[in-house]
């Protein structure tokens, strides 16, 4: 599902979109979100970028790291923008998002990158661990999911994109809200046993 990285000092820079989370676990608000943003921005390319869960989650069982890999590559299945990439689930330390967007600028030098994210996590985001240099790296493509307008921030260059989705994944893992998942993820989840309290 790799891209390959445009070098030709001719062509246009790539676009491409980090959408992190926890995925836990990938659902349709996801791949829906991830495509008004691509739309909105014209993106050659989204990578998801699923990161360390901690251990005081809460909202049910949570799914291991390969879990969630394995529910990302279903969902993305013959989305040929879409890479599924576990640099923070193999980088030793914290998941500091402005580590994978400096990590990401080195990896594909000359490209535009997209940090996508919510309305809610664009007003903590001051809060983040060296929100500055996450601003350096990156644009920030925000989609309010029916909350406030997300208001500029001196030294952040945003981009706000129209849009939301119901889904909730608190309420999938509860059982809730199955209509929420990709059907082949959902029979993913059933056969493994996943978010099943006392699974092995």
């Amino acid at each position: 599902m790799l891209a390959p990285v445009t070098t030709d000092s001719a062509s246009p820079a790539r676009r491409i979109g980090l959408f992190g989370g926890t995925f836990d676990p990938v659902h349709l608000g996801h791949i829906h979100l991830a495509g008004l943003a691509r739309d909105a921005l014209r993106l050659d390319e989204i990578r998801f970028i699923p990161c360390r869960i901690s251990p005081h989650k809460s909202g049910g069982d949570p799914a291991s790291a390969a879990d969630r890999l394995a529910m990302l590559e279903i969902a993305t299945r013959g989305m040929p923008w879409a890479v599924v990439d576990d640099s923070e689930l193999t980088r030793p330390g914290p998941s500091f998002s402005y580590r994978t967007a400096e990590e990401m600028a080195g990896k594909f030098p000359g490209a535009r990158l997209f940090w996508i994210m919510g309305g809610d996590q664009w007003r903590a985001l001051p809060k983040w661990e060296r929100p500055e240099r996450l601003a350096a790296a990156v644009e920030f493509a925000v989609l309010p999911r029916g909350g406030p307008v997300p208001e500029p921030r001196p030294g952040f260059r945003l981009h706000v994109i129209p849009g939301g989705h119901p889904a909730s994944a608190t309420a999938i893992r509860a059982g809730n809200a199955p209509d929420f998942l990709d059907p082949a993820v959902a029979a993913w989840i059933s056969d493994h046993g996943i978010y099943r309290s006392g699974r092995e």
